[in-house]
Parts: C-alpha cells; sequence; structure tokens
C-alpha cells in the first residue's frame, strides 16, 4: 500500500512541476473532451438475454439424475444453517414452450435418501420423529398452476405431500437454458427454484423453534427428452 501510495505522488509531482506544455489545438481540445466524457459515462447495463424456449419442442421431459440436486437448510438454534439433500428423486416435466404457463411438473422425492453426511442424523430424520419413512416412503409434489413473471423467471404453485399431509407450495422459478443437446443426443432444459414451507404444517415439528420451522428449499434440475432414434433396418 505504502509503496502504491508513493507511486501515485511521484506521478502528481512529475505532472505539477514539468513544463507547461502547449496548449492544444480547439479542434484537438474538442475531441479530448468528447473522448474524456464518453469515457467516464456510466454505462448502461445489457438486458438479460431470454432463453429461446423453442429450443426444446414440447413434449414430455424426466429429470436427469447426475443433474439433479434438492436440497434444504434451516437454522439450528441460531448457530448455523446447514444444508441437507434428497439424493434419490425423480421427476416429469410435460413442457409447452408456445405457452410456459401450461406446462407442468409431477416429483415424487424417495424419504430414505435424505442426506446429511452423517449416518446417525440420517436415520433420525428417517426415524417417527421425523419423516417417519417407513409409513410414508415418499415426498410428493404435483404442480397446480405456473405464472409467467420475467423474461426466464415464472412462479409455480403445487400441491406438496409430506407423511400424507398435503398443503399448497410456491416456488419461484428459472429457466436457465433450453437446448438441442448433441453431446447428449437430447433435448434438454435446465431450471433453479426456490422456495419456503413450514415443517410442522407437514407434522414435522420436533424442536420448533429452537431448530426453525422455516426451512428453505433449492431445486436445480436439468430434464431431458431423447430424440426418437431412427428405426434399424
Amino acid at each position: 500500500m505504502r509503496n502504491g501510495l508513493m507511486m501515485i505522488a511521484a506521478f502528481g509531482l512529475a505532472a505539477c512541476g514539468g513544463p507547461a506544455a502547449e496548449a492544444p489545438a480547439p479542434e484537438t481540445a474538442a475531441a479530448a473532451s468528447s473522448a474524456s466524457s464518453a469515457a467516464t459515462e456510466t454505462p448502461t447495463a445489457n438486458a438479460e438475454e431470454t432463453v429461446d424456449r423453442s429450443a426444446a419442442p414440447a413434449g414430455v421431459y424426466a429429470n436427469d439424475p447426475g443433474h439433479s440436486y434438492i436440497t434444504f437448510s434451516y437454522s439450528h438454534m441460531g448457530y448455523s444453517k446447514p444444508t441437507i439433500r434428497w439424493g434419490s428423486w425423480k421427476a416429469e416435466l410435460n413442457w409447452n414452450p408456445a405457452a410456459p404457463e401450461e406446462s407442468s411438473v409431477t416429483a415424487t422425492i424417495d424419504v430414505d435418501s435424505v442426506d446429511t453426511g452423517v449416518e446417525k442424523l440420517d436415520a433420525h430424520l428417517r426415524s417417527g420423529d421425523f419423516f417417519e419413512s417407513e409409513t410414508y416412503p415418499t415426498i410428493e409434489f404435483k404442480s397446480a398452476s405456473l405464472e409467467t413473471t420475467g423474461p426466464n423467471e415464472g412462479r409455480m404453485t403445487g400441491d406438496l405431500t409430506i407423511k400424507g399431509v398435503t398443503k399448497p407450495i410456491t416456488l419461484d422459478v428459472r429457466i436457465n437454458r433450453a437446448a438441442d443437446d448433441g453431446f447428449a443426443k437430447a433435448y434438454k432444459l435446465g431450471f433453479s427454484a426456490k422456495g419456503k414451507l413450514n415443517r410442522s404444517d407437514f407434522g414435522v415439528d420436533l424442536y420448533v423453534p429452537m431448530v426453525s420451522d422455516e426451512i428453505e428449499l433449492s431445486i436445480e434440475s436439468e430434464f431431458v427428452m431423447p430424440k426418437e432414434q431412427p428405426e434399424q433396418p
């Protein structure tokens, strides 16, 4: 830092102490002034590029297990916000690029796939204290409506079922990309989604409020529809 200040001071002294430069010609001065003004103007931010939804045609897409993630986080007594993932789940997207609000999604999560990174905690979450996976082996979601809120954004409302209790939930959804993926030999769509819920609404209320009632959901998923394979001769 000190060296930097000394360098700045040296440049300043050189500028002030050097011989006076000749005054520039009016044309040169005007051009320099114009260039200086242009350089100091704050550039206008480029508008967000709208995803070309039509690059992925209408049809039924399935989530790619290798590129699909559902995580949830909560406050642990105010000390930290642990993040837990579901390791196994399936989803189906009925995609309509011309009218995305008419698209729909269903998803099923394998409750036993809960993954905290700690085996004892995983077992506790699967037990009757929390998700009771022996009685309720899956968590289900079925979309009911989708409202477009921006060029690449939307708000999806649907029914979430946990431990036999069904409640509405709203997800803020974003489409990241739609493409004809030559490498995968399939059409692909990428989405991100976020939402919140109160776990006590579904009968998962142990340790509330020490462990927060509010749960934050985060979803990242790629959906794939294989191209029709040509018939073999």
